[in-house]
């Protein structure tokens, strides 16, 4: 949990937890539609695609993390916003959110172990450390899966939240402003935006927050138009180009559709790389009787074999697994925040403090003023 947001339990009224370890499936399905059908349009529920589908299930709406936060806001009758994913999406629900709303995440320690590499004091180290090179002509971009603190971060020194989807053209945006991109926290994401937007890879410089000027020497930072934080996602990360020669040689013609998450051998051995929301739209535009192994993550893949059965649609690298934080949310834990919610008292409560909201929403609005 980031510094600017805070868990309100009211211990001595609330359900606890335990209560709810027990429950059946069948049950645990049916007090959940009966809290939503209590509560009305004063709930809406939030899923993220990598939940499993026993959440997934009782969402008012699924997507990636802006655009439910996005959703959520055409909600506005709704005094509670509960977020089936992890927590930096909450943090920026709570930010788009109305005065009068408050954002709940079922499990406070369902959190997204990339965001936490890149923490606001490391950030604001490492600027100061460019800073001192001379290097001042340097804009920062952090990507949404990042805490509110980096966010706001950006909106104080003129820079701008993306998503997988707008990276190029925000990268475009970006370096016509300045001349260097200073990119966190995934150094994957960054280096196959860097490479799609044309440069070149030696024109990259990965900063280690570990080590003094990142790891890297003086030279090479002044010489980088591009540099990256080392950070990665747990999921997305472990694919190897090896898996990609695998599956093409157990399925011969399949075509690998992977995340730019994904490390960059990976990507470059890919037929087609994209947002969550690009890989979705792939596979229901795909030919029937077509092959994908699909590098992103487990719930979703397995989803999308589900729902288009005329086509073959398998992970990439089968001995991987799902994301195991998104996991922790389970159905025992939205029954419990709902039925809370039932009775009067709000759990798990995300809300970021004013002014990194106020800063967090200006990096934001830039974004999307600039798509």
């Amino acid at each position: 949990m980031s510094a600017t947001t805070a868990a309100v339990t009211e211990k001595s009224s609330v359900r606890p937890i335990e209560d709810y370890l027990s429950l059946g499936e069948q049950e645990l399905y049916d007090r959940i539609q009966a809290a939503k059908q209590k509560l009305g349009d004063r709930v809406v529920i939030l899923g993220h695609h990598y939940q499993r589908d026993d959440v997934v299930c009782h969402a008012d709406f699924t997507g990636d993390s802006f655009k439910l936060a996005q959703q959520a806001a055409t909600r506005p009758t709704a005094d509670y916003i509960v977020f089936c994913g992890v927590h930096f999406m909450a943090e920026s629900a709570d930010i788009l959110s109305g005065a009068h709303q408050q954002v709940i995440l079922p499990d406070m320690a369902a959190g997204c172990s990339m965001a936490d590499m890149a923490g606001i004091e490391q950030v604001e180290s490492a600027w100061e450390q460019l800073q001192d090179l001379g290097i001042t002509s340097i804009l920062p971009i952090t990507y949404m899966n990042s805490a509110a603190s980096i966010k706001a971060f950006c909106g104080r020194h003129d820079g701008v939240v993306c998503t997988s989807s707008n990276a190029v053209p925000l990268f475009d945006w970006a370096l016509k402003q300045q001349e260097k991109l200073f990119f966190f926290p995934d150094e994957h994401l960054g280096r196959n935006t860097g490479v799609k937007f044309g440069i070149a890879l030696e024109q990259m410089a990965v900063w280690d927050p570990r080590l003094e000027l990142g790891g890297n020497t003086p030279e090479k930072l002044r010489n980088a138009r591009l540099i990256l934080w080392k950070g990665f996602c747990s999921v997305h990360g472990r694919f190897q180009a090896r898996h990609v020669d695998e599956r093409r040689a157990e399925y011969p013609g399949i075509k690998v559709l992977v995340h730019p998450e994904c490390r960059y051998e990976v990507v470059a051995k890919s037929d087609l790389n994209g947002s969550t929301e690009f890989i979705i739209k792939t596979i229901k535009d795909a030919p029937a009787g077509s092959q994908w192994a699909i590098g992103t993550e487990l719930n979703l893949v397995n989803r999308l074999a589900k729902r288009h059965t005329d086509k073959f649609v398998t992970l990439l690298a089968p001995d991987l697994c799902m994301c195991a934080t998104m996991f922790r949310i389970a159905p025992e834990n939205l029954c419990w925040s709902l039925e809370n919610l039932v009775g009067g008292h709000v759990v798990n409560h995300i809300q970021v403090d004013g002014e990194t909201a106020q800063w967090a929403k200006l990096a934001l609005d830039r974004m999307l003023a600039i798509q």
